[in-house]
């Protein structure tokens, strides 16, 4: 089999694992035998300064595997084609593609061949022939292997900037009859071992100047959304969980896509829940930047997201007590809990107030979304003119063009497409009119 074939197959294989976006780490070009440097602002699936999509090459060493998850494409049972790369392919492969200005990075993971400590060992071959041999020192994201000896993967996090074990299902249950291979204990083990090294070099790299660095751009984890009866309310509880004893820098959501006939999964042909797994990243975004806890999101009661309004305006909704705040007295931490102002915003909020008393003009300048705002918010103690305040109101003005049910009933949700010409006749008149600037800005920060 030729390196192309074994590139088509192992690039196929790789795309079901989403967790690898920004590097989160900076690091100029080593001497001046070396090639290639890591930049915080990303890479894959993420854009420079100058508009520049910045990219990994993202592959599989192996899709050959011992173990036998249901879920996964490349599981020991699945008849599909197996290929394997050598640890010189990969190093030869990537240098390559750098050179020809294709990528900027590496992230590699690999099914389980032989054992996990064996798996383990080829991969940091393969970066040690990257780091040492090439003189590479763009980004690097290596996925760890569950039950690989701690040694291996220190040795690992050397060469890498950011690695990763995938959680893959949100619990002991699900992984018994999804995953019998596997086990909570044998992913949260390496988890926390990454979280105590990475505590430790941080105080080497003080101590000694010269002590090598382990895993710069800290650690991330995917959870697969769909597969299982698996609530909202135990994922995002389980995320806030994993932020809060691992210092994750990601928790990565994947809505599940039916590669097989299954028993214990959704039949082939069900749609992937692209809503559920858009919600979930709004509440995630929710948990790390705006202070909010997963009960406060969900509960025992509410355990599903709201379909038809995103977390935060669905909080605000329930919590009429909390509103209106005066914007010109409010603490930070209840500006970025207001439907409509970002993080960036509610700075600017603050930094504005210090010189002068702010109105609604000066909200819109500082790039608040009043459209939403506007129900939740008090300037110099009025609300802004003409607005009518009832609870049927501002859940039609918060909510989407089109509703759940119509879209429903045309053909359900749609992954957004470059091209106008790839979705469904049956779906155009539900869709709402064109993105927005708005729309452009909460899908690129997150902020709501």
């Amino acid at each position: 089999m030729d390196m192309f074939e074994k590139l088509k197959i192992l690039g196929e294989s790789a795309k079901y694992d989403s967790s690898c976006t920004s590097s989160g780490v900076d690091r100029k070009g080593g001497n001046s035998d070396g090639i290639g440097s890591a930049a915080s602002c990303g890479l894959c699936h993420s854009f420079a300064a100058d508009g520049r999509c910045i990219s990994l090459l993202k592959i599989l060493m192996t899709n050959y595997c011992l173990y036998d998850c249901k879920y996964c494409i490349n599981r020991r049972s699945n008849d599909v084609p197996r290929a394997r790369f050598s640890p010189d392919e990969i190093a030869d492969l990537t240098i390559n593609f750098y050179r020809r200005n294709y990528i900027e990075g590496l992230f590699l993971s690999s099914g389980i061949i032989q054992s996990p400590d064996y798996t383990c060992e080829q991969m940091i071959e393969a970066l040690s022939i990257l780091r040492n041999k090439y003189k590479f020192y763009g980004y690097i994201h290596a996925k760890t292997i569950p039950g690989a000896d701690p040694e291996l993967i220190n040795r690992l996090g050397t060469l890498a900037d950011r690695i990763s074990v995938n959680i893959e299902l949100p619990s002991q249950k699900s992984l018994n009859t999804l995953a019998p291979d596997k086990s909570k204990s044998s992913i949260l083990l390496p988890m926390g071992h990454i979280t105590n090294k990475i505590k430790e070099n941080s105080y080497e790299i003080v101590k000694y100047k010269a002590a090598p660095k382990f895993a710069p751009a800290g650690q991330s984890t995917q959870m697969i959304i769909g597969a299982t009866p698996d609530t909202d309310f135990q994922i995002l509880r389980l995320s806030e969980a994993m932020y809060g004893k691992y210092r994750l820098k990601r928790v990565f959501y994947s809505a599940y896509i039916p590669v097989g006939d299954q028993k214990l999964l959704p039949p082939a042909g069900t749609k992937p829940p692209l809503l559920r797994e858009h919600r979930l990243y709004q509440a995630d975004w929710l948990l790390r930047f705006y202070g909010f806890k997963a009960e406060e999101i969900l509960d025992e009661q509410h355990q599903e997201f709201n379909p038809l309004l995103d977390p935060k305006c669905n909080w605000a909704l329930h919590h009429p007590e909390c509103f209106p705040v005066e914007i010109n007295k409010a603490p930070y931490e209840m500006l970025l809990r207001v439907p409509g102002i970002g993080v960036k915003s509610a700075q600017k909020i603050v930094t504005a107030r210090r010189q002068a008393k702010l109105d609604y003009a000066d909200l819109r300048k500082l790039g608040v979304v009043l459209k939403r705002a506007n129900y939740f918010i008090l300037c110099l103690g009025k609300r802004a003119e003409g607005l009518i305040v009832t609870e049927t109101g501002i859940m039609r003005q918060l909510m989407s063009a089109s509703t759940v049910k119509d879209l429903e009933q045309k053909g359900g949700f749609e992954q957004l497409s470059f091209f106008e010409s790839e979705k469904p006749a049956s779906i155009l008149p539900a869709l709402p009119s064109l993105p927005t600037v708005e729309d452009a800005v909460k899908c690129l920060t997150g902020e709501m």
